[in-house]
């Protein structure tokens, strides 16, 4: 699942040397496909709640979250074996973990398999991994499960980014530019795999933001093979990553409040998420705008490839920067068929961009563009990229 395949003659433009560019994408989704419409009945049937006011709150929520189908691992079978995760404050961290902590490797085996069949080049090629998730936790880690089941070179550079949330793709990213940067013939696979069973809760009145969770999260995993020169005539380049950086706002730690407990997960968002993300957003964009001398006029000049956190989000920054509603297509595209998946959205949003680019067949002002997540902090992560296109 998840194949995209590009040929050569697709491409226009010739990466710098030295830089690191995105040469290969993938994606992978757990079987079960959830439609938006019918969330709200199987949700309340399988967590044996029958308050009907969270039901309507769920959903109206559904609704304004814009999401149309979500993949999740979570199934009437698992269930069926675990009730106890359908119940309320029981302690159940051991059983949550031992359904992620497989799900999320064969999710993130299945992306990259995906993603390196694109790529076109053996496995033993690979020389650094860089795993990303917010789903599981286990010593060895899941970028050794993942390196193991894919066959890769024991003597592989790993690196595990654990519980960054939203986030975790672009921080992701932002690590295999500057490993790919300083190693050079390096080839970098990031994988990122996410899944909402450890985070999984029946409706209580004193959580309203499980309903959110159920509204708008989903599943699945996402995976890219990065590196620096390109081989021509092998390797078929898609972004070129020119410049990174992160940034967090301070005394914001609560907005994003996440809790590993008995039950597993909990999180809390504040309301005011997408107006702090609004209020501090400029300064960053335009710290890396002005690294190829666009400014702060210009920004209908850029491609922007948003992990789409939220509706709310997404249509905060198209104010803030006076957008174009065809900018954040492949953001709220992406929301619409997967939800947010977390570290993983970042992938879908990169993938719908390079679809609808070849679609129109763009080679102008679309050539730079920022990719953008939002994470707990509040923390920002950016990058400055060319298509190339």
């Amino acid at each position: 699942m998840g194949s995209f395949e590009i040929t050569h003659g697709e491409f226009q433009r010739t990466a710098n040397p030295g830089k690191t560019t995105i040469l290969a994408l993938g994606k992978a989704f757990p079987h079960q496909l959830v439609m938006q419409e019918l969330l709200v009945d199987g949700y309340f049937r399988n967590t044996q709640c029958d308050d009907p006011e969270l039901k309507q709150k769920l959903a109206r929520l559904c609704k304004t979250t814009t999401v149309k189908t979500r993949y999740v691992v979570m199934s009437e079978e698992i269930l069926k074996e675990y009730p106890e995760l359908g119940v309320e404050g029981l302690p159940t961290v051991r059983q949550r973990l031992e359904i992620s902590n497989k799900a999320v490797t064969e999710m993130a085996t299945e992306a990259s398999e995906v993603c390196i069949k694109n790529w076109g080049r053996p496995v033993s090629d690979i020389t650094h991994l860089v795993y990303v998730s917010s789903s599981e936790a286990r010593l060895p880690g899941g970028d050794l499960y993942l390196a193991r089941t894919l066959g890769l070179n024991p003597e592989v550079n790993r690196v595990m980014l654990y519980f960054m949330g939203c986030s975790g793709g672009v921080a992701g990213l932002r690590v295999a530019k500057d490993i790919a940067e300083n190693n050079p013939g390096s080839r970098v696979l990031l994988a990122t795999s996410e899944t909402t069973i450890i985070g999984f809760k029946p409706p209580n009145v004193d959580r309203p933001y499980d309903l959110v969770g159920a509204a708008l999260f989903g599943d699945g995993a996402g995976a890219m093979i990065l590196g620096s020169n390109p081989i021509q005539g092998v390797e078929r380049p898609l972004f070129e990553l020119c410049t990174a950086i992160q940034h967090f706002l301070p005394d914001t730690e609560k907005t994003i409040d996440g809790r590993l407990t008995e039950e597993g997960i909990s999180f809390k968002l504040g309301r005011d998420l997408p107006q702090i993300i609004e209020d501090n957003i400029e300064g960053f964009c335009t710290k890396l705008m002005k690294v190829v001398g666009f400014n702060n006029e210009e920004y209908n000049k850029l491609f922007w490839a948003v992990h789409p956190g939220g509706p709310a989000i997404l249509n905060r920054l198209e104010k803030k920067f006076d957008l174009l509603p065809e900018k954040l297509t492949a953001s709220r595209r992406a929301l619409m068929d997967y939800g947010n998946a977390s570290s993983n959205t970042i992938v879908y949003v990169l993938e719908y961009m390079m679809k609808e680019a070849l679609k129109n067949g763009k080679k102008d002002d679309c050539e730079w563009g920022l990719i953008l997540a939002f994470g707990p902090g509040i923390t920002f992560e950016g990058i400055l990229a060319r298509m190339l296109i």
